[in-house]
Parts: C-alpha cells; sequence; structure tokens
C-alpha cells in the first residue's frame, strides 16, 4: 500500500515550472511534509546520463522510437531506485515531468500511436500513477519566447512551433480525461500563479491534508 505522495508537474517549454517547483517545495515543507524533489528524465545518476543522450543537439537524427524507448528507460530506473522506494517509507515526492510529458512530446509531438505508449506505461509503471498532476497551461508563442530568453535550446526545444502547439492540445485533451489534473494559468503573473497553487493545495480533501 501507497504511504507517502507522488505530485508532478507538467507543462510545455517556458511555462515556469521551475519557478513554481521551488514555491510549491517550499509549501509543503512548511506543511511539515517530508519532500523528495527530482525530474524527468532523469533524476538518478544513470537516468541522467540517459538525460543527456535524449537532450544534446546533435547532428544525426533521432529516430522517434529510440527517443521513445529512451525516455522510458529514464522511467524505469527513476522509478526502482528513487520514486517508488520513497514513497514505500512514507516520503512525498514532487516531480517536474512524467509519464504525461511522454503523451504530450511524443504523442502529440511527434504522432506515436497513444495505444504504443500506453503498453510501454503499463510494462514500466504498471497502475502506478501521479497522486495528483499540475498542469501549466501557456500559449505557444509565450513560453518558447521565454524558452529562447533563458538561453541556448536543448534539441527537443528546437522544434518548430507546430510541433509545440500539438503538445499543448495533447496536454489539455489529457487533463480533461483525468480528475488527478489541475490546470494552472501560467499567463499571468508569478504571484498569481502561486494563488492559483496554493489555492488547489488548500482544497479540503485534497491529498490528505485536513
Amino acid at each position: 500500500m501507497r504511504v507517502g505522495k507522488f505530485i508532478t508537474l507538467e507543462g510545455g517549454e517556458g511555462v515556469g515550472k521551475t519557478t513554481s517547483l521551488n514555491f510549491i517545495q517550499a509549501y509543503l515543507k512548511a506543511q511539515g511534509v517530508d519532500l523528495l524533489v527530482t525530474r524527468e528524465p532523469g533524476g538518478t545518476p544513470f537516468a541522467e546520463k540517459i538525460r543527456n543522450v535524449l537532450l544534446e543537439p546533435c547532428t544525426e537524427k533521432v529516430a522517434v522510437d529510440t527517443e521513445l524507448l529512451l525516455m522510458f528507460a529514464s522511467r524505469a530506473q527513476h522509478l526502482a531506485e528513487l520514486i517508488k522506494p520513497a514513497i514505500k517509507i512514507g516520503q512525498w515526492v514532487l516531480c517536474s515531468r512524467f509519464t504525461d510529458s511522454t503523451y504530450a512530446y511524443q504523442g502529440g509531438g511527434r504522432g506515436v500511436a497513444f495505444e504504443r505508449i500506453r503498453a510501454l506505461e503499463q510494462w514500466v509503471h504498471d497502475d502506478f500513477q501521479p497522486d495528483l498532476t499540475l498542469y501549466f497551461d501557456l500559449p505557444v508563442e509565450v513560453g518558447m519566447a521565454r524558452a529562447r530568453a533563458r538561453g541556448e535550446l536543448d534539441r527537443i526545444e528546437q522544434e518548430n512551433l507546430a510541433f509545440f502547439e500539438r503538445v499543448r492540445q495533447a496536454y489539455l485533451q489529457r487533463a480533461k480525461e483525468s480528475s488527478r489534473y489541475r490546470i494552472i494559468d501560467a499567463s499571468q503573473s508569478i504571484e498569481q500563479v502561486q494563488e492559483q497553487i496554493a489555492s488547489i493545495f488548500n482544497e479540503t480533501s485534497l491529498l490528505g491534508f485536513c
């Protein structure tokens, strides 16, 4: 039986996940939560090596299936070595991106059939799912402008606007289909975004706070 909680942050490029993750980390720790913060792809030393392979720009065209399988290879290591053990001993895990990103980027963006992703999902983490997913929504043009302002783009960030629009639509569709999703309007100010987050965590029955 699961003891801890698993919370994921999702969204396209430039939506402010890192800033929001820092806010949530401080918020949960103030509630006395024993919290572990991690990310995908990556999260463990070996999974971080896979992340570097996935995101480093290269001249060779990376096959869609290669990208998809590497994402799940990193996730399998992450789940086995960090996420599941932490939750089992009662820690809460806050993770920037998880399998919803694969549905959005490799499914929506690359056009991989959701059925193929679902088969890998079932293989790698069976019925294990986040308790709560915060999706930060932002118009693609705004998000990419923010991402470019940060500096050099990684291999996936270098895709065109049409790719990221498909990613956004895939996220929005998943949000409609799952009760664990909460949508955050990331076009607002940092203070307003944080108010939205705090409101979600203040829901009476959410995650057993009360």
